[in-house]
């Protein structure tokens, strides 16, 4: 097929005229004219290669499309070498209006269309066996969810950007004053491991900061090893607590790069397994993996500071094994 020339579109990226093209993106959305908006895409991507840097109309038109296009221009976005720059993750982004039913015949049967298959199922599709069967286990977790898990925070996107809520704060607190002396504090990598690859955006690639502790005791004990000397504190149900678990995880914190729902509930539920002691298990049943994590206490606390950017604060308790950990991970806005 022959493609007409584009004088303006040309032009425009002739003169690394960025104001421009964004501008023409804008026009491209408001027409419909997907094809138009794909050509742009393509200049724009392949003018970075000639020394303008053009990428942020690049990145504006894949994030516009995968966002407002129909399936079949959307699809056409998935690839590896697209969305490195956008605000989410582009499987994350097409998940919001597009179903899997209509994207699963367009897209190749690999990791990315995964992953867009499992956004879909936290925001409620039914996703048939049948048209996952040949897609990649990337995380190894079924593309449903389970009757104990929480309606994950989903990210909301539109033309301007996104927003990103995290669940609601507790309310219900209560004071808690840990040991004078501190408990047992025990070698726990593994759990360590986990917390720091949640958060990982927060720390790698922001101002974040994270510590976890592991102690034979409670869950004061664990604040006061912590170093925590006067705190207070709020239930929470486990549902609740793997919600926030899974915002700090889908999360990039105040600089990082967004990974998305998805990723953001497989390592909430690969931290729950790594603190029963399962990863070797691991995939667990789910229905095993809920009864773990209705087994422990869950608590979100604070040392009575102002709640300021990004903040994950956890106690959690095994008092079957007298076993408790504090976490705590902050990134400044």
């Amino acid at each position: 097929m022959i493609v007409p020339r584009d004088e303006l579109l040309d032009a425009l990226v002739h003169r690394a005229d960025l104001d421009g093209l964004v501008r023409l993106v804008d026009d491209c959305c408001a027409s419909g004219d997907w094809a138009r908006l794909r050509r742009l895409r393509d200049a724009a991507r392949h003018a970075v290669g000639t020394g303008r840097q053009l990428w942020p109309a690049a990145t504006l038109a894949e994030y516009r499309l995968a966002l407002l296009a129909p399936a079949e221009w959307a699809a056409g976005v998935l690839d590896e070498e697209s969305g490195r720059f956008t605000i989410g993750p582009l499987t994350e982004v097409v998940a919001q209006r597009h179903t899997w039913a209509e994207l699963a015949p367009l897209l190749e049967p690999g990791p990315r269309a995964a992953f867009v298959a499992h956004e879909r199922a936290l925001r409620g599709e039914a996703i048939d066996p049948a048209s996952t069967a040949a897609l990649p286990d990337v995380l190894d977790l079924p593309y449903a969810l389970a009757a104990w898990e929480p309606a994950y925070p989903l990210a909301t996107y539109s033309d301007a950007g996104g927003e990103f809520p995290a669940p609601p704060t507790p309310d219900a607190w209560e004071e808690v004053h840990p040991p004078a002396s501190t408990p047992e504090v025990l070698d726990d990598d593994v759990v360590e491991l986990a917390v720091d690859q949640l958060v990982e955006p927060w720390t790698a690639s922001s101002n974040g900061h994270v510590e976890v502790v592991a102690v034979g005791g409670d869950a004061a004990g664990a604040l006061r090893a912590l170093g925590v000397h006067r705190a207070r504190w709020s239930p929470l149900r486990p549902a609740d607590a793997l919600a926030w678990l899974a915002w700090a995880g889908a999360s990039g914190g105040a600089h990082g790069r967004r990974r998305g729902a998805a990723s953001g509930r497989f390592g909430a539920l690969w931290l729950v397994a790594a603190l029963v002691d399962a990863l070797d298990d691991w995939p667990l049943p789910m229905d095993e993996l809920g009864e773990l994590v209705a087994a422990r206490r869950w608590w979100w606390w604070d040392a009575h500071e102002p709640a300021t950017g990004w903040q994950l604060q956890l106690v959690v308790e095994d008092p079957a094994e007298g076993l408790a950990w504090a976490i705590s991970a902050r990134d400044a806005a």
